[in-house]
């Protein structure tokens, strides 16, 4: 396969080579330019397959800058290759502005799919996956972090946050504050040799992790469990529902209590329906 110019945001393996594809292979051997966030780190996974393309850093301080240039470079003929460290590119890496400035400027932007340690964790959680909410890191700081986690109490659908070894102790005591009984899926070194992946209520794993220092290693994906929606008791809303329905017609009156007290509209329909024959 011979790839033409464009900008190529190519995954990478996460922990185990073997989860590198042969397209991501021939993309990189034959790119002009690999722009990585750590030279050092991707030159190895090149040697690693003998891989001799030239590397350019690009990262948090200087991909504005970085960005022009490799722009320029692809719309001269060449063809450009951006790698993170492992996994996905963009996903709490950089390379926003890089491909945001490229459709701005009508050149080609080409994903070369691979691994990802958000979906990976999410396929593995025992926990909802069809719809999830991603979050990255967490906030370093105690108070920001409490914060945010305290934002997402309601939310239904699963969480996704990344967390580092020397903060992951933190995390789980500010969850176990908020949600002690919520389930949660640690998943560490995911692909790697010591991989760990065990779901369980947030104290659970908070016990678990002080109880054995070595799960204090490594890096974390934690998949926690969406907010189960309260059930509201239907005829808790019949003062409500016979006072709005006072000032609409049935349905709006229906619709208007349903949205706001999350009930069932047909079974709330059917008690205004009981509400009009009284």
């Amino acid at each position: 396969m011979n790839i033409e110019s464009a900008i190529y945001i190519v995954a990478t393996p996460i922990g185990n080579l073997g989860d590198m594809t042969h397209r991501a292979l021939e993309v990189l051997a034959q790119a002009d330019l690999v722009a990585a966030e750590d030279t050092r780190q991707t030159r190895k996974l090149l040697d690693h397959y003998a891989i001799t393309s030239r590397l350019l850093a690009l990262h948090d301080h200087n991909e504005l800058v970085v960005a022009r240039e490799l722009i320029a470079r692809v719309q001269q003929g060449q063809r450009v290759a951006l790698v993170s460290d492992a996994g996905t590119p963009l996903i709490s890496d950089p390379g926003y502005n890089l491909v945001a400035l490229a459709h701005d400027e009508g050149v080609r932007v080409v994903p070369i799919p691979g691994p990802s340690a958000v979906i990976s964790a999410l396929c593995v959680s025992g926990l909802a996956c069809d719809r999830f909410v991603f979050e990255g890191f967490l906030p370093a700081k105690a108070q920001a972090r409490l914060k945010l986690l305290q934002a997402s109490m309601q939310e239904p659908r699963s969480l996704v946050f990344y967390e580092s070894p020397h903060r992951i102790l933190d995390t789980l005591m500010a969850m176990n504050t908020l949600f002690p009984q919520r389930r949660l899926t640690l998943a560490r070194e995911l692909t790697k040799r010591f991989e760990t992946i065990r779901r369980a209520t947030v104290a659970e794993l908070l016990n678990w992790v002080n109880e054995d220092g070595d799960q204090l290693r490594g890096e974390f994906v934690l998949v926690l469990e969406g907010a189960v929606p309260e059930v509201v008791e239907l005829a808790s809303l019949r003062p409500a529902l016979e006072r709005v329905m006072q000032e609409l017609p049935t349905k709006k009156a229906v619709s208007l209590v349903a949205d706001l007290y999350g009930a069932n509209k047909k079974a709330l329909y059917d008690l205004a329906l009981q509400i009009k024959a009284n």
